[in-house]
């Protein structure tokens, strides 16, 4: 899932808590069989994801349904824009009343266990397997639409994060962009004691797919196990030196840790696209922001590095995805348009609408090749990235603010990287456990 003001996902805290507010009231699932019809005419229902300005989508979507309608002559179909912060409790509604469930869903690419495991999205690894654009998927979106070996959509847009950075601050101040972690540290640094009135690096306490490249790059990791058993990694000595690495950013001498703490990526780019920082982690999604900014033509971007000069550390490789409702009684129906959304053509013109990278390698290279900003995610992708555990725990564990807590608990100094990464891997297992 993609992580900006657009993105589901990685709220403020107070947003968050409302998420874990609504998915606990949402109703258990129940009725969320297969309905075994596959009806070839009537009206298929599309929930989309509302966007900020959700225009430019709404153009794209509209092209993709006029072509539907016009290959399915007596289909209708509706689309419906909803919330992303009230998604967690409509999806599950969805689930539970298939008289009044969409046909075809957006939804996070984190989520998708959790949707499996509720029962809620049709098994599509025969469809997927059959359709003749899915070869060119990259590994890392494919393994998003994947639990268990079984495909249970089409991946839509993938998002990446990588180095914002001042150009017009780097050179008055003599710097070149960083080629190792600890380097970026020494220069935020060095731009916070030249220039006092901004962060070298904007870091958020609450920026948890900001963080989780420092873990990856030093060799740790947020889990280990497969096929739905997972036990916490996010205290051993590895993940702890990522976690330490990361909270040393928080400081007077770097960002203030009673101002950054509370920092969500999205506080962070603002920052950063503001004037108010010489560096930010963002997102390929991140671009239009910080070009509506007073950083607007006085930036560039490259890889966040690795800890080695000359390697890139491994980023979140989020993005949504489009799937088919099990309880669908338009199954065939409903896949040719979850194919038509996620095609080559439709993630082409969903980038030029709106920055998604689309998940198509050809397909990227081609963006890239006529969009130069997009080249360090291209590049970023092409290093290797990461994901979250294939586990229905990992929505508790996300929307429970597991990791935010633990990062601000070391940086307003109530703990230790130690104890704190402890007390989150308890946590995790607790959820890990509660789920089977």
């Amino acid at each position: 899932m993609k992580l900006s003001a657009r993105l589901p996902g990685r709220l403020a805290l107070l947003a968050a808590a409302a998420v874990v507010a609504a998915t606990a009231c949402a109703p258990q699932t129940s009725d969320n069989s297969s309905s075994g019809k596959d009806e070839k005419s009537g009206t298929v229902r599309l929930w989309m994801f509302q966007e900020v300005n959700n225009k430019p989508k709404e153009q794209v979507v509209a092209q993709v349904l006029a072509d539907f309608r016009t290959a399915h002559k007596d289909t209708k179909v509706t689309v419906e824009y909803i919330p992303v912060e009230t998604r967690a409790q409509r999806i599950k509604a969805a689930f539970n009343d298939p008289k009044s469930a969409p046909d075809v869903i957006e939804y996070g690419n984190t989520d998708t266990a959790g949707y499996v495991k509720d029962g809620g999205l049709a098994d599509v690894t025969a469809e997927f397997g059959a359709w003749k654009e899915a070869k060119d998927t990259d590994p890392t979106a494919r393994t998003s639409v994947t639990v268990d070996g079984k495909v249970y959509g089409a991946p839509y847009f993938v998002g990446v994060r990588a180095l914002y950075y001042r150009t017009d601050v780097f050179r008055e101040l003599n710097l070149q962009p960083p080629k190792t972690l600890d380097e970026l540290a020494r220069t935020a640094r060095k731009i916070r004691s030249q220039k006092p009135g901004l962060y070298g690096l904007a870091v958020g306490g609450a920026y948890t797919y900001g963080a989780m490249p420092f873990i990856w790059a030093n060799g740790g990791a947020l889990a280990t196990g497969q096929g739905g058993s997972y036990a916490s990694a996010i205290d051993t000595p590895a993940a702890r030196k990522g976690i330490e690495q990361y909270t040393d950013l928080f400081g007077d001498d770097n960002c203030p840790a009673a101002k950054c703490a509370g920092m969500t990526g999205n506080d962070t780019i603002t920052a950063f696209a503001a004037g108010k920082a010489a560096m930010a982690v963002g997102g390929d999604f991140s671009h239009q922001a910080v070009e509506a900014g007073k950083a607007k033509g006085k930036y560039a971007v490259v890889p966040l590095p690795g800890v080695k000069a000359g390697s890139i550390a491994p980023a979140f490789a989020g993005g949504n995805n489009i799937g088919v409702l099990k309880s669908t009684a338009h199954r065939s129906l409903a896949v040719d348009l979850m194919e038509r959304l996620a095609s080559k053509k439709t993630q082409a013109q969903t980038f030029d609408a709106m920055g998604f990278l689309p998940t198509f390698t050809d397909v990227r290279r081609e963006v890239a090749a006529k969009n130069p900003f997009v080249k360090p995610f291209v590049d970023t992708l092409a290093a290797g990235t990461e994901f979250v555990p294939a586990s229905p725990a990992w929505a508790q564990i996300d929307s429970s603010l597991v990791l935010p807590t633990m990062f601000q608990e070391v940086v307003s100094g109530k703990k230790d990287v130690a104890a704190a990464a402890g007390d989150a891997a308890k946590k995790m297992n607790d959820a890990f456990g509660s789920v089977g």
